[in-house]
């Protein structure tokens, strides 16, 4: 727990240099007497046992600074992210995506505890009791919000993030972090402030940096284009894919469903991509790894030329097709009860459909037109 009296002399002590945080300002004057400031009231000229009884008089204003010296860091994504994640006004940031609260509604809110999403990720701000401003935070899946924690998986090192983040709920390895595949089933009930971040960059590496910096108005941006045309090796065929298949591309990969960061690139600067770029707090600021790789691929289908090809498919079946492309597409083929032949995208139905249609080594019968 907190000595007060330490807070006090170490809030005093700064006011040399000057104390503004939250509401609260404290001064020392040249004369040696102090300036206190609070929402409600300023009075001037306190000394020694006054500017104590003052300070001694609005407890949480005073915790709140107390708390906020001892994170430091102050300009940093860390500090800026915590002070999100308890609704806190921003001190260097140049937007804010609601409503501050100040320190007084902060604390009550604080008491039951203040939520916040981070892609799949829950993390719950709370006062601990008795710690004279000391929070702790708990972060778990958004899918378990309503599971008690005697139920789900305990962690404590936010190191366990990095395993937890590998592979999905069905033992699939994850080769994008920010896939909306996150299993779920653990909590880590008591994490430090420091804790909290390192654990969110394990989840989801550099996305508190250039969230950050992107409320600051500094966040670099490469578009599709210069990305592309600085690749080398098996990559430098990439920028050859024509501008239509880029946003077949971006509306392939770079959706919510697919991809939780918000994509913030384009075609090229001034050159706007048809698909969105999705609603999550945390920016894209250029194409990935696996959009690259992607592309590559795409980029040497593209420069197949067409041909017509005729195949004999009654109505049914050409639907079936569009639902079979839809159900792998979006994700969902594990959802398709082996009963359900009203689903054309049922085991049974393409089964049916690879017998009736397709040759014996698995290749599509078509005629191709001269």
């Amino acid at each position: 727990m907190a000595d007060p009296t330490t807070d006090l002399e170490s809030l005093l002590a700064a006011a040399d240099e000057g104390v503004a945080l939250d509401g609260l300002l404290v001064e020392r004057t040249d004369d040696g007497t102090y300036v206190l400031e609070t929402p409600e009231s300023r009075e001037a000229g306190l000394e020694g046992e006054e500017i104590e009884r003052a300070l001694e008089s609005i407890p949480s204003l005073v915790s709140n600074w107390r708390y906020w010296d001892a994170i430091g860091g102050e300009g940093t994504a860390r500090r800026a992210f915590l002070r999100w994640c308890e609704r806190a006004p921003p001190t260097e940031d140049r937007t804010l995506e609601d409503e501050p609260l100040e320190v007084p509604e902060r604390y009550d809110a604080l008491e039951d505890g203040i939520v916040r999403e981070w892609g799949q990720l829950r993390i719950t701000g709370e006062l601990v009791d008795g710690g004279e401003g000391e929070r702790r935070y708990e972060l778990r899946h958004v899918d378990d919000a309503d599971r008690a924690r005697e139920e789900l998986e305990r962690q404590e090192n936010p190191r366990d993030a990095r395993e937890l983040s590998t592979y999905d709920g069905d033992g699939r390895y994850r080769p994008l972090k920010t896939a909306p595949t996150l299993r779920s089933g653990w909590v880590f009930p008591e994490l430090s402030g420091r804790e909290l971040v390192d654990a969110v960059e394990f989840f989801y590496p550099a996305t508190i940096a250039n969230w950050h910096r992107e409320r600051r108005g500094e966040l670099d941006v490469d578009h599709w284009l210069e990305t592309a045309e600085r690749q080398t090796g098996i990559y430098d065929v990439i920028d050859e894919l024509p501008r239509e298949a880029v946003d077949w591309m971006a509306e392939a990969c770079c959706v919510d469903s697919q991809c939780l960061r918000r994509r913030e690139w384009e075609y090229e600067e001034g050159d706007e991509l048809e698909p969105e770029g999705g609603d999550g707090p945390f920016p894209c600021r250029e194409p990935c790894s696996l959009v690259v790789a992607a592309a590559r691929k795409w980029a040497i289908l593209e420069s197949e030329a067409e041909r017509t090809y005729e195949l004999e498919f009654t109505t049914s079946e050409l639907n079936q097709l569009a639902e079979l492309i839809d159900a792998v597409a979006d994700g969902r083929t594990d959802e398709i009860r082996e009963a359900d032949v009203n689903d054309g995208a049922n085991r049974y139905r393409a089964r049916y459909l690879r017998a009736k249609r397709f040759d014996g080594d698995g290749g599509l019968e078509a005629t191709k037109r001269e």
